[in-house]
């Protein structure tokens, strides 16, 4: 199969570390990406749609039909934000695109980047995981070929990329070593975005994907090169 994907978020790091693999992945035909600013990127696979209201797409729908896949890594931290200000760019947004692209591309896979420690009931503590539950459940739920929920933890950085997050390039020297202490919590960028592929390729047999599963099918899909 080849893919055809939908990518958001890659103004991000880690919708630019997904859509780095893609670019960069003999399997992928064509890519869009859909943005309020330019990732500033060009390649021969590559389209981009500036599109400025993320709760309406219907002004691009046209543009949205032909693709068999989707990466949603759009998000923001949930740090000093308010519930609802939080849950309109996790959930209303992530939604509104999820439903557009659903009813135009039945058979899409979808892939959407969620959290480790998301919470599946929505009745947590904490609001951040109880939005990202919602989100996952509700994504679950529409009339898509399938859907994986991306649970990542800890994510070590692809080097050269442009929108690595502060944090991680300051602890990027001791993540190789954490990551064998700890490897439930850790997994690279580059491993990200090739699970998603390998879903899309080849599927998978539970809806939530966690770190170690993300390794596990990175790991099969580098073995078909």
């Amino acid at each position: 199969m080849a893919i055809k994907a939908i990518i958001t978020g890659s103004t991000g790091m880690v919708g630019e570390g997904v859509l780095h693999e893609c670019l960069n992945h003999p399997d992928v035909e064509s890519v869009l990406v859909i943005n309020r600013r330019s990732c500033g990127k060009l390649h021969p696979k590559l389209t981009e749609i500036l599109h400025s209201d993320f709760t309406d797409f219907s002004e691009i729908e046209e543009l949205l039909t032909g693709y068999n896949s989707a990466y949603l890594c759009m998000g923001t931290t949930s740090f000093r934000m308010s519930e609802k200000d939080y849950a309109n760019i996790t959930y209303e947004m992530t939604l509104a695109l999820a439903r557009t692209l659903a009813r135009l591309n039945p058979d899409l896979s979808l892939c959407y980047v969620s959290g480790m420690g998301s919470d599946s009931t929505e009745a947590g503590k904490l609001m951040w995981t109880r939005i990202k539950g919602k989100t996952e459940n509700t994504l679950l739920k529409l009339p898509l070929k399938q859907a994986f929920m991306f649970r990542a933890g800890i994510i070590q950085p692809t080097k050269g990329l442009d929108n690595t997050y502060l944090m991680y390039k300051l602890g990027n020297p001791v993540l190789p070593l954490l990551r064998k202490l700890f490897p439930k919590l850790f997994c690279s960028l580059e491993e990200i975005g090739l699970a998603m592929i390998e879903t899309s390729l080849s599927g998978f047999d539970k809806p939530i994907v966690d770190v170690l599963d993300m390794v596990t099918l990175a790991s099969k899909n580098k073995a078909k090169d």
